[in-house]
């Protein structure tokens, strides 16, 4: 492979790792696939010679669960606290419908939404508070979880790449 395109390919590897690492923190970004997809092009890049398809699928199981807890985290924090099936819905659906509104929405989104259900359920505004603050720490435990699954995948293929 020419040297200059093989340059070019790692650069695009590395930012794409960076901006997924930032992404796993940011909720704007799609963090954890664009860590994947930097890691497969690195894989391809070396013709799958020292990364390959057991490592690769390894990796896939991390990123669905990565996309997995980003849905579930603060439908979890809000049930620790006790809210309704309503606000638990509320916050999934918050979620969902704050990605159409940047990263306001993904903020702001699962703590309306968890607020407004449990506010359906006839829950005092005490009540409904509680829920949608445990649904925000949710969410930061889950962005927590998605860097550290960001972090385990780095070094699953760091280990498979140099071992």
């Amino acid at each position: 492979m020419d040297p200059v395109i093989l340059v070019l390919l790692w650069l695009a590897v590395v930012a794409l790792v960076a901006v997924g690492l930032a992404g796993a923190v940011l909720p704007a970004l799609p963090g954890v696939p664009m860590v994947f997809i930097g890691l497969w092009l690195a894989a391809w890049i070396d013709h799958y010679e020292r990364v390959g398809m057991v490592t690769l699928i390894v990796l896939g199981v991390l990123v669905a669960i990565a996309i997995a807890v980003d849905f579930i985290a603060s439908a979890l924090g809000a049930k620790r606290v006790g809210a309704s099936p309503k606000a638990i819905w509320g916050s999934i659906l918050g979620s969902i419908v704050g990605m159409f509104f940047g990263l306001i929405g993904i903020v702001l989104g699962p703590f309306i939404g968890a607020v407004l259900g449990e506010l359906a359920a006839r829950s005092s505004m005490q009540q409904a508070a509680n829920v949608g603050i445990a649904t925000w720490m949710g969410l930061l435990f889950g962005t927590l979880a998605k860097l550290a699954l960001s972090l385990t995948m780095l070094g699953v293929f760091a280990f498979a790449y140099l071992f």
